[in-house]
Formats: structure tokens, C-alpha cells, sequence
């Protein structure tokens, strides 16, 4: 089990990002889904691109909370750290957003609490990232713009001109995306936070300048 956590711990975004094919190949070869369904599902593709852009293609995400929001002296583990992001993008991120599009208008109340975190990740990655690290743009931003947005836009547009939202979902949808955003991404790197942790990020995880000053060591 150690040896898979490991595994998993390291590569859960590979694999995301090896998921977005089946998911595409069922969305063009399917018949029966409404406009709604086929966003639901593009949504969870691109929590999988976004994921992918963080930890593997710029990769830099992790050290960038642990160094520039948490001004870590352990920007390599410390608060987030491998296992956590686990945690926070498979266990949470994948399942929540995996069984909106599943559910589909039965559970639009589910849609709304997924699209507000992609909405929570948009502003972050725009506003308070940048400021935080004087910087114009930081591993996830990219991909906020490119398909966060344009899902969430066609959200709202979409459940409003087929009248498939009510009240209910707004006071069950708001509610609970707020606590995943907060509870399920910022409280859980505080939970599982550890100093003497042994699921360590990678040197592509850290921000440059961490990479120089451990490769001195």
C-alpha cells in the first residue's frame, strides 16, 4: 500500500491527464447526452488539463504555495506536499467533478458546487497568486483561462436558457462549493501538513530558485 501511495502520490496527474482520452472518445461517440451532460464531462476534462499544467507541464504549482503563500523553509514538503495534493485533487477534485457529470441534471446542485471551484481557481491563479508573487502568471493559470472559464461561462448560460436550475440547487450548489474550496483544498494542506513527511516533491515541482538552492546542498 505504501509503495502504491508512492506511486500515486507522483503520478496521479499523469493519469489524469491519460483519462482525458477515454473521457473525449465517450463524448464523441455519444448519442443521448443533452448540451448539459457534455459540459458536465468537459469540466472534468479540464480539472484534468489544469491539474496536468500545475504538477507536470510547468509543474511549478506546489512550490509556489508552499514558498510564496506559506513562505515555507521546506518548499520541497511543507504544508503541501505530495500526499496531500493527493488528497485534495483525486480524492475531492476528481470524484466531485467525475460524479456532476455522471449525474448529470440530476444533481445540477453538484454542477454548481464544481463550477465554483474552477470559478475559485480562476480568480486565484489571476489575482492573488500573481500578487502574492509579483508575477504575471503562475502553473494553472493558463489553463483557468483557456478552459475554466469558458466552461463556467457556458454553465450559467446553459442552466438558465434550459430552466434547469431552481432555488434548491442555488441553496444546496453555493453552500457546498464554498466549503470545497475552503475545507477541501486550503483546510486540507493545514490538516495533513508535516515537516517529517517522506512524500517529497520533485525538483520540477519547485520554483527555480528553490532548484538552485537545494542542488547547492
Amino acid at each position: 500500500m505504501g509503495k502504491m501511495m508512492k506511486f500515486l502520490s507522483k503520478h496521479w496527474y499523469d493519469i489524469g491527464g491519460v483519462l482525458t482520452v477515454p473521457v473525449l472518445i465517450y463524448l464523441f461517440q455519444a448519442k443521448d447526452l443533452t448540451n448539459y451532460d457534455y459540459l458536465m464531462w468537459l469540466s472534468l476534462i479540464s480539472l484534468f488539463l489544469h491539474q496536468l499544467e500545475e504538477y507536470r507541464i510547468v509543474g511549478t504549482f506546489p512550490g509556489m504555495v508552499n514558498r510564496v503563500i506559506y513562505n515555507s523553509d521546506l518548499p520541497d514538503r511543507y504544508p503541501l506536499n505530495p500526499k496531500t495534493s493527493f488528497y485534495v485533487n483525486v480524492l475531492i477534485g476528481w470524484f466531485s467533478y467525475f460524479l456532476a457529470a455522471l449525474l448529470g441534471q440530476k444533481a445540477v446542485w453538484l454542477g454548481i458546487a464544481t463550477i465554483l471551484i474552477s470559478l475559485g481557481n480562476t480568480i486565484a491563479h489571476t489575482t492573488f497568486f500573481n500578487i502574492k508573487g509579483r508575477t504575471f502568471y503562475n502553473a494553472g493559470m493558463a489553463t483557468c483561462w483557456l478552459f475554466f472559464a469558458p466552461c463556467i461561462y457556458f454553465f450559467f448560460t446553459t442552466i438558465h436558457k434550459d430552466n434547469l436550475v431552481t432555488g434548491t440547487d442555488y441553496l444546496i450548489g453555493i453552500p457546498l462549493g464554498l466549503v470545497l474550496n475552503v475545507i477541501g483544498i486550503l483546510k486540507f494542506i493545514d490538516w495533513f501538513a508535516d515537516r517529517e513527511t517522506e512524500y517529497i516533491f520533485s525538483q520540477q515541482n519547485l520554483l527555480p530558485i528553490d532548484r538552485k538552492a537545494n542542488n547547492s546542498l
